[in-house]
């Protein structure tokens, strides 16, 4: 069973939840290490002043913020640690909000909070008066010396927590990127077009479907390389289809594409010429 990386108590009025912090995701990546160049011995990196070459021992070091070109100030490790937030045990709800109050842009990490055995009585409490109330809660904790803002929400009966960036790390819309798109005008008939489209896409989530497949066929050629076995040469990548630039056309193209691929036999039973249909791929 994962370890919990954070131990505490979810706070709000007077009430006090026990829980744990698990981990809700572990992103998989393929890492590679910096060797030599006939793989015989991985390299090291030094810290070396670039001006006369001389190497440091990181007890050498000191931490600097730079101000200016070449021009920085100091910070003492004890001046940081008296700053840091002190130490706690305490997830502490601020208030509660509609999700829909947090622009999906705030969202960093997410992790699952497990009630303690003693807990689970308040634990479900909260996390069926929330569900049904439609709320999910803003909260404050310090963990590995860091303060943190959170919102937590329900999935089922479990609560899951998203750490938030704060507002002033969010980058505003560029002024660029909206330049003149409110005078641009969309004809009814390119609306419903697209309306459709839209449409003919929309389908159940199965998100399993979805694969990193430059993750999985670079595991692939490791793991063929480890055990001795033939490496298949990659296929030549395919040169990108050349695009309709019509916005009619190109929606009604769309439309047609999309009505014979998910075209399916008339109410489940094989076509009238005894045969069954295929779905085209």
């Amino acid at each position: 069973m994962a370890r919990p990386i954070w131990t505490g108590s979810i706070n709000f009025g007077l009430v006090s939840i026990p829980v744990e912090m698990m981990m809700a995701v572990h992103e998989k990546t393929v890492h590679f290490h910096m060797l030599s160049k006939d793989g015989s011995c991985r390299l090291r990196r030094k810290l070396v002043c670039p001006d006369t070459g001389k190497e440091y021992d990181f007890n050498q070091t000191a931490r600097g913020i730079e101000i200016g070109p070449e021009d920085y100030v100091l910070v003492d490790q004890r001046e940081i640690d008296r700053l840091k937030p002190e130490k706690g045990r305490s997830l502490e709800i601020v208030q509660f909000i509609s999700p829909a109050e947090i622009d999906p842009v705030f969202f960093d990490r997410v992790y699952y909070l497990k009630p303690a055995k003693e807990a689970k009585k308040p634990y479900k409490l909260l996390s069926a008066a929330m569900s049904e109330s439609g709320k999910s809660a803003l909260a404050r904790f310090v963990m590995r010396e860091r303060q943190y803002t959170a919102m937590i929400r329900t999935s089922g009966d479990v609560l899951v927590l998203h750490t938030l960036h704060y507002a002033d790390e969010i980058d505003k819309i560029d002024k660029e990127i909206t330049c003149d798109l409110d005078r641009i005008k969309v004809s009814p008939g390119e609306m419903r077009m697209a309306k459709e489209l839209i449409k003919s896409m929309t389908r159940a989530l199965h998100i399993e479907e979805f694969k990193d497949e430059f993750r999985e066929q670079l595991q692939a050629l490791v793991d063929a390389k480890a055990h001795g076995k033939p490496v298949a040469s990659a296929p030549e990548p395919q040169r990108p289809v050349a695009r309709t630039i019509n916005l009619m056309d190109a929606l009604k193209k769309s439309l047609a594409a999309g009505s014979v691929r998910h075209r399916a036999p008339t109410n489940g039973h094989a076509a009238h010429n005894g045969h069954r249909r295929r779905r085209s791929a």
